[in-house]
């Protein structure tokens, strides 16, 4: 097999697979004894050999010669078409029931020697293209002669000091004058992607007046090398540091040169442009510099974060140039534009040019670049030009943006290469899944043979990461952590090499435009285009070659209509496809067809939200499929009857199905990597014992309907111990009627036989029908535990012991019937007696409808610092309407304590010192003590003694974050500090408090957005709005006594006004600012409003929805 090389050509590993598939052991045994067979193989190994040799080349080459261009094209194609070829061969030589010489003497019969032909017609091509590669004058050249960059210099251009870098170069200019660590080596990694300006900061560092008074000795070397030369580098710095040469070529002479040459010295060296991360050839570096100099900086620009960790010095850290903001970009721009001595008005050519620069992503190359590119250019048209190019569309004379990118493109290894170009499917700014992309890497075959017992998965994983280090991929800004995007230049770079390879139907108009090499398509259709499956159908018949038909999901973008179904002849004419993924929407519940079975290289299909209740038999026929995604399908019952067919299966989503039970000897899947569910059934072959060979599930597993196991010997089966690479598990019992008899300990010992394994982070019981838990549930062993939800399990009457679980952030109790008191034994299990601090990592804790739980006993611990629950953030207790008490007393991290229809409840709630958030909702009688005001910013509260207080509270301690108040059944009479709001409140919710004062707002309120007063404020007559200048929204109810909204009118914020069951109410006068008016139960107001009274009706006419007791009086619509 070929080498593979370190930025090896794009095709290297795609030929290297074809290597693997042609030495294959059992490929080779079967052609034994086939004269004719073996010769056509080494004919096609030689032909392969031959154009491998001279790819580097080509691909350098391919960028400025369109022949090497059409050359490479083809070549790929008729690759394209042997790969197809000898997957087809190997698969039904698998798939056949017979033996393989019994099979190759047909399937190879001078009779029907269809194969043979196709093999030698592949072979006659890549011949006919291996003649031209001569012609062209393509030699065989090492990877790292590709790039053909020219090495930087140190020497500052005028339009370098234009980078908007101001920040980041002060801060390196700080860290190299700084001698804080006594003369100590330093070496500062600047990290980014191509064109981000790493260099040209480097250059502004280097040349700074205060960094040039700082070093007596400088050096500046441009490595770009994809190996690390320690001595050709040493070399380099020895002759710029003593302006002679070294003519040495022995490391130890060297770097002794080096030494005495920097002995005593402050010096400055820049390695611009690092590609090795080889630690031990770093290290080796370095050692000249720190023998005997002092006080010694060096600057390492590399585009890998793998460079940056392993250069950077303890005390350092990289610095990660991120993107130009729009303003920033827009300066850069401009100063390479115009001249800025110019005072000429370029209005008309900004607005063209702002909308450039936004093209540009906050990339510095690609606004100086464009920039650049129209200089001294005044023409609207030619502004418009390159606003609508795309980047690769200009020459390379006007252009050096895909010219820099392209540096990173060659250093990558030819298995990355295809990965990367891959990425081009998806559209510009699309937030694709980490998880997803490498699936379909694994269904191409992108993925290197695993080695040294890794999966696909992991060498998938792998790959991506590396893309990430060398900022082809970014993590999206999204709270998903396998959320990423493409740079929209890198973007622009992978669809340059995908060629006529990869085609992209964003737009329904592109449907037809496809090239007949096309072997993946993407696409995605607009809103209210019913039309687009039928165009897609028609380009598809022009491309019976396709491997891929994937749908991009954008929010933006629809599923198909109603009644839409895969048409037959579209799977029928897609026979090469490996991956097939589409939201098909249809009232055809069989709409895939049986025809599906035909696709015999399909590896990836993702049928996901469609309507199917049933899959075709023979969906089970398809021997490469390596995922099966069928999530959401909420209608499908019942898998295939020999799913246990699909032995390379590696990944089955069924969540959110209504699948009954799982089909028989789902245990023979043993490859599957992961499962999303599996649903018991009441049979032997389809039982919980089928799991037990399913050794290899990594991720999340939930099991349904384990009230379907007979016993715990059964359960045995499924080993769920030994299924390591599990991190999240849920075990579930459907739910069952009351009255159905269950044995507790039988019950007990199914659970007890579903241990999973030590390390397991997440854990979810529902609907366990036992009374008392087994001893795991609990216990300190699981030191990985995060997350534990016991749900619904109504008979159990006791809660477990879970304080020593040490790890454990998010614990939820639902639905517990029987369970009436949480005593010591929630902390720590019975007879033990040393512990750490229970709950000690806790920091969600839900109870939910716990109906019969009367009693929280209180942990006893001599001081504060070792309570329970020091890190707990939120608690939640709701439904639990025998609860009295006791809470936890001191909580020192609780943001958010919520109780809601928790009646009996009348103890004090804990003390806080931080919270941030309160409500108390429903009729209940806790206690507020001790309540730190300085911090809160939500605050709901119901009835007199909790209302009190509040007001209380607030007159003697002015809350400054205070942002939402709700308060509500008091009838007390209470008012505001200083007859005012609190400064900080931006909404008031006040419901059932006749006798609170609204107060008089003396001075003008800033912060009031929403107000909303219900049958409370009683001595509020009127209303002056001057004094809430934010207020848009209000709404008024239950107010007898309000007979006008005073002044009104003058309000420039209010948009939304609700007035409710306010019977005196009849004059009002609204805003020009007022967008929505409801008004419901006023009969003077509303029938003034309904005949259009003229003394209000001017004032209010201008709102665009006006509605009376429900009916709409006035809208845009009827205006």
């Amino acid at each position: 097999m070929a080498a593979e090389l370190v930025g090896g050509a794009f095709l290297s590993s795609f030929l290297n697979a074809l290597f693997d598939r042609l030495s294959d052991p059992e490929i080779i045994h079967m052609m034994r004894g086939k004269k004719v067979d073996q010769k056509l193989l080494q004919r096609l190994e030689n032909i392969l050999n031959a154009v491998e040799a001279v790819l580097n080349d080509a691909e350098k080459k391919q960028i400025n010669d369109p022949a090497v261009k059409r050359w490479l094209e083809n070549l790929q194609n008729a690759v394209y078409d042997a790969d197809d070829l000898l997957d087809e061969v190997a698969t039904k030589a698998a798939t056949q029931k017979d033996p393989p010489g019994d099979f190759l003497s047909r399937f190879f019969n001078p009779q029907d020697s269809e194969m043979v032909t196709r093999i030698e017609e592949i072979i006659a091509r890549l011949e006919d293209i291996a003649k031209h590669k001569d012609i062209l004058r393509l030699e065989k050249i090492a990877a790292k002669n590709m790039s053909g960059r020219l090495p930087s210099t140190s020497l500052v251009k005028k339009s370098d000091i234009f980078v908007g870098r101001d920040k980041e170069r002060d801060t390196l200019v700080k860290l190299l004058l700084d001698d804080a660590y006594d003369g100590e080596l330093s070496v500062i990694p600047i990290m980014g992607m191509g064109g981000i300006g790493k260099t040209t900061l480097a250059k502004l560092v280097y040349n700074d007046d205060k960094v040039q008074q700082k070093f007596h000795v400088k050096a500046w070397i441009c490595d770009g090398e994809e190996e690390f030369d320690v001595l050709k580098v040493t070399k380099a710095v020895i002759e710029k540091t003593c302006s002679t040469p070294c003519y040495s070529n022995d490391l130890d002479t060297a770097q002794n040169h080096l030494k005495n040459a920097l002995a005593g010295k402050n010096f400055l060296v820049v390695l611009d442009d690092v590609w090795s991360s080889n630690r031990e050839a770093w290290e080796s570096f370095l050692t000249p510099f720190e023998c005997g100099s002092e006080g010694g900086k060096v600057l390492v620009t590399t585009r890998l974060d793998t460079v940056a960790s392993v250069v950077k010095t303890r005390h350092n850290q990289a610095h990660n140039l991120s993107l130009l903001d729009e303003e920033q970009c827009w300066s850069v721009f401009a100063n390479r534009a115009w001249d800025p001595t110019e005072s000429r008005d370029h209005a008309a050519l900004e607005e063209i040019g702002r909308k450039i620069v936004k093209k540009c992503k906050g990339l510095p190359l690609a606004v100086q670049t464009l920039g650049g590119l129209l200089r001294g250019k005044d023409s609207e048209k030619d502004w418009n030009d390159v606003l609508n190019s795309e980047f690769w569309e200009l020459s390379e004379e006007d252009s050096g943006i895909l010219p820099a990118l392209r540096i990173s493109y060659y250093h990558l290894p030819s298995h990355l290469k295809r990965c990367f170009v891959y990425c081009s499917l998806y559209p510009k700014d699309f937030e694709f899944d980490r998880n997803e992309l490498m699936l379909l890497w694994m269904a191409e075959g992108l993925l290197l043979l695993p080695k040294s017992g890794k999966t696909s998965e992991e060498i998938g994983y792998e790959y991506f990461d590396n893309l990430v280090s060398r900022s082809f991929i970014q993590p999206s800004n999204n709270l998903n952590k396998n959320s990423f995007v493409m740079h929209d230049l890198i973007h622009d770079l992978a669809i340059f090499y995908g060629g006529k390879f990869f085609s992209r139907i964003f737009e329904i108009n592109d449907a037809a435009k496809h090239d007949t090499k096309t072997r993946h398509l993407s696409c995605a259709r607009r809103k209210n285009h019913d039309d687009w499956l039928l165009k897609i159908t028609k380009a598809c018949n022009r491309l019976k070659h396709a491997r891929t038909l994937f749908q991009i999901n954008l929010d933006e973008y629809g599923g198909f209509s109603k009644g839409v179904s895969i048409p037959c002849e579209l799977l029928e004419q897609l026979k090469c496809l490996r991956v097939l993924s589409f939201d098909f929407f249809s009232d055809d519940e069989n709409l895939l067809h049986g025809s599906i079975g035909e696709l015999i290289h399909l590896r990836y299909s993702d049928l996901s939200y469609t309507s199917l209740v049933t899959l075709p038999e023979s969906l089970s026929c398809l021997y490469n499929l390596q995922t099966l995604k069928l999530r959401n399908c909420r209608n499908l019952k019942k898998l295939p009857t020999k799913m246990q067919n699909l032995v390379n299966l590696r990944h089955l989503d069924i969540e959110g199905t209504s699948i009954e039970d799982m089909p028989k000897k789902m245990g023979k899947l043993k490859d599957l990597q992961f499962l999303s569910s599996y649903v018991v059934g009441k049979h032997e072959d389809n039982g919980i014992g089928e799991l037990g060979e399913l050794t290899n599930l990594h991720g999340s597993l939930r099991i349904d309907k384990l009230e379907n196991v007979n016993n715990s010997g059964e359960t045995s089966n499924a080993r769920m111990d030994e299924k390591i690479q599990l991190n999240a598990l849920e075990l579930i019992w459907s739910s069952i009627e009351e009255s159905e008899a269950c044995d507790s300990q039988s019950e007990k010992d199914v659970l007890d036989k579903l241990r999973p394994h030590k390390d397991l982070k997440r854990l979810v019981i529902w609907g366990y029908r036992g009374t008392m838990f087994p001893d795991y549930v609990g216990q300190s062993l699981y030191h990985n535990m995060t997350k534990l939800w016991l749900v619904s399990c109504k008979n159990c009457w006791v809660v477990p012991s879970l304080g020593q679980l040490p790890s454990l952030m998010d614990l939820r109790l639902f639905e517990f019937d029987m369970v009436k008191k949480i005593g010591a034994e929630f902390y720590k299990a019975p007879g033990t007696h040393h512990q750490e601090t229970p709950f000690r990592s806790l920091k969600t804790l839900q109870f939910y409808k716990m109906g019969c739980w009367e009693e929280w006993e209180s942990f006893e611990c001599d001081d504060d610092d070792h309570a329970p629950f020091p890190q707990l953030v939120y608690l939640s207790i709701t439904e639990c309407p025998k609860l009295r008490g006791d809470l936890p007393t001191f909580l020192p991290s609780l943001k958010t304590l919520y109780i809601s229809e928790c009646s009996e409840l009348g103890c004090y709630l804990p003390r806080a010192p931080i919270i941030r958030h309160l409500i108390i909702d429903g009729k209940q009688e806790a206690r507020i003590r001790e309540l730190s005001l300085s911090m809160l910013e939500t605050l709901a509260v119901n009835g007199e003694q909790q209302v009190e207080y509040v007001f209380d509270a607030i007159t003697h301690s002015q809350p400054a974050s205070l942002t939402d108040l709700y308060i509500s059944n008091c009838s007390s009479v209470v008012s505001f500090a200083g007859d005012s709001l609190p400064p900080s409140l931006q909404r008031l919710w006040i419901k059932d408090c006749k006798n609170v004062e609204f107060p008089m707002q003396h001075q003008q309120h800033h912060s009031l957005q929403r107000l909303e007063i219900f049958n409370s404020c009683d001595s509020l007559t009127s209303f002056a709005f001057p004094a809430f200048p934010k207020l848009n929204y209000m709404r008024i109810a239950g107010r007898e006594n309000l007979t006008l909204l005073e002044e009104l009118s003058q309000s420039q914020s209010l948009q939304h006004l609700e007035v409710e069951e306010c019977s005196k109410l009849e004059n009002i006068r609204l805003p020009a600012s007022l967008s929505h008016l409801r008004i419901k139960k006023c009969p003077l107001l509303g029938e003034r409003i309904q005949r259009k009274d003229p003394h209000i009706w001017p004032s209010i006419s201008h709102i665009k929805s006006i509605r009376v007791d429900g009916k709409q009086i006035h809208s845009d619509s009827t205006s």
